[in-house]
């Protein structure tokens, strides 16, 4: 897509963040259609951008959705995604979140523990239902991307070891409140090679049968998570029919639904981030280019020391190495370090690529900084999808008060 970003600049002020619907359709339909030789559930992560349109979007593009709070449940019905094609994961839900699922009546709960296996047995017992349940299995192998976003080593606070997954699967088994009918593997973000991928769903496939032939528990989704990468610098990706074909193959003989949760696939290159020059400076011989945006608006630089490419729109002046900051009062505020850049002008435009997914959805209003304006772009329209916050929408819950 040919973006004006100036254009939008000049419409809706800096910083913002600009979405294009285009590309999340086309994400989105790739993937769907690489599983189209079986039965297949693409469930949006919904924590990788939460903006209601955005997730319409995908609803009407007949996604299910992954949600990662009661929050997210409720964002997902909200937007008319089927209860059907909702999944609750996540390490830590309360016992109030537990029987707001179970009360809405989705697809199921991902239990990531021995101990919350219970507490949902218990809040089912209390309401009187039966809880479909799958269990995350943590398979032991390693993603090979960064170490914040690993979640399939058992150094990870996620999901269970086999043995652990095999006694759960029993006590499910047992219940007349429990539901076992899926199985659930995510081992990283941000995931370039195959391989790990195979290693996990292989093992996880061959726990499959072993419940099947050793408890008599037929599963009915096999859930192999997210994790999909895509571009931030030359990142050579997965290519998605090699992707499904392996996880395919290790199915072979088991008659279940494919579940996947692409969240930064479908969104991440969607995105840009805008942000304007205000002035540099230097200390020393060091160049700072100091922009109105911050790490409260797109954290991943300072949280991952994440790479994002940074783009100077209309200016072809001789570049040379500089820091890229923010006004917030951290040294930690910044976008990129010793990136070389063109000599910068007061209200000059860079734009932040890569930024739909984990973006806006981990701002803050650190420093008393409004969130800013989320723009759609769709068909070479542009619309609003999310204001610009004001000091009043920052104070309201507090001002009562004083």
């Amino acid at each position: 897509m040919n973006i004006d970003f100036k254009n939008l600049a000049q419409k809706y002020q800096t910083p913002y963040y600009a979405y294009d619907f285009n590309h999340i359709t086309k994400q989105y339909k790739e993937l769907k259609g690489a599983f189209k030789a079986r039965k297949s559930l693409i469930s949006y992560a919904i924590k990788a951008n939460s903006n209601l349109s955005v997730v319409k979007h995908l609803a009407d593009l007949e996604s299910g959705a992954d949600c990662v709070s009661i929050g997210e449940v409720k964002r997902a019905l909200k937007v008319g995604i089927p209860k059907y094609k909702i999944i609750f994961s996540g390490v830590g839900k309360t016992d109030e979140e537990i029987k707001q699922a179970l009360e809405f009546d989705i697809l199921m709960i991902n239990l990531e523990s021995e101990a919350e296996l219970h507490r949902v047995e218990l809040m089912a017992k209390e309401l009187n239902k039966e809880a479909r349940i799958s269990i995350r299995v943590n398979p032991n192998v390693d993603p090979k991307t960064h170490p914040y976003i690993s979640t399939g080593l058992h150094e990870n606070k996620f999901g269970v070891d086999i043995n652990t997954a095999k006694r759960m699967y029993i006590s499910a088994k047992k219940s007349e409140f429990l539901d076992p009918i899926g199985i659930h593997c995510h081992i990283g973000s941000q995931l370039t090679e195959l391989t790990p991928i195979k290693e996990a769903v292989i093992i996880v496939a061959d726990l499959v049968r072993n419940i099947k032939a050793a408890l008599d528990i037929e599963l009915k989704f096999f859930d192999v998570g997210g994790g999909l990468g895509i571009v931030y610098d030359n990142e050579k990706l997965i290519d998605t029919y090699e992707y499904a074909q392996v996880i395919l193959d290790a199915l072979f003989g088991l008659d279940v639904t494919v579940v996947c949760e692409p969240g930064r696939f479908i969104v991440g290159n969607s995105g840009y981030f805008v942000t304007k020059v205000l002035y540099e400076k230097t200390n020393g011989d060091k160049r700072f280019v100091i922009v109105d945006g911050a790490m409260n608006d797109l954290l991943r630089p300072s949280l991952y020391n994440a790479y994002h490419k940074i783009e100077v729109l209309n200016n072809n002046s001789e570049k040379s190495k500089c820091n890229v900051v923010g006004p917030v009062c951290e040294s930690g505020d910044f976008f990129a370090k010793n990136i070389e850049l063109p000599l910068t002008q007061h209200d000059d435009l860079m734009v932040i690529h890569s930024a739909g997914a984990y973006g806006f959805t981990m701002a803050s209003n650190y420093n008393t900084r409004g969130k800013v304006v989320e723009i759609a772009l769709e068909n070479g329209d542009d619309r609003v999808i999310r204001d610009r916050e004001s000091f009043e929408d920052l104070i309201v819950l507090e001002e009562k008060y004083l």
